[in-house]
């Protein structure tokens, strides 16, 4: 079972400039600065937002490449190309409310555009999905939030059967 810095993790980034190479992908680098203590970038990939590629990357990120979490950085807001929430719902098993609800409560105390968010949590397997905002700024915000919780979620999925009583 995994432990802390152990486990297997993934980064998509989605954009369509950026898939491009017309803008450089500065949140998936906050991402892995902000991951790494829980282990090693083992998948990072930029895609355009374009459904079904993000349901191929991380159906192939669960289920072959094994990972045990996957943040993704984009398309999470209001936009007509903004289709991460729903390309996750396609490829989840059951959602993580607490998170996404702990991640815009937080960030509706620094602007209110925060209740525009679509991200969500969930999991497909063993695997933990999230969506993170495309900003760098947004990342570092809400990936501060559900940070604490990432070991204990992760081991829990793996089957550790420890109390969750603090």
């Amino acid at each position: 079972m995994s432990q802390t810095g152990n486990f297997a993790i993934g980064i998509l980034t989605l954009s369509d400039k950026g898939s491009r190479g017309e803008r450089e992908d500065i949140s998936g680098q906050v991402i892995r600065e902000m991951v790494t203590p829980l282990g090693s970038i083992q998948e990072y990939q930029v895609v355009a937002d374009d459904l079904e590629q993000i349901v191929a990357t991380l159906v192939d990120w669960t289920d072959a490449k094994k990972l045990d979490l996957i943040l993704t950085t984009g398309g999470t807001g209001m936009s007509p190309r903004d289709v991460t929430p729903e390309a996750t719902l396609r490829v989840i098993d059951w959602q993580i409310p607490g998170m996404a609800e702990a991640m815009r409560s937080s960030s509706m105390q620094i602007t209110p555009h925060a209740m525009l968010s679509r991200a969500l949590a969930g999991v497909r397997g063993e695997t933990m999905i999230i969506n993170l905002p495309g900003s760098p700024k947004g990342v570092r915000e809400n990936l501060a939030v559900v940070l604490p919780a990432l070991e204990h979620g992760i081991l829990k999925l793996k089957g550790d059967p420890s109390d969750c009583a603090r």
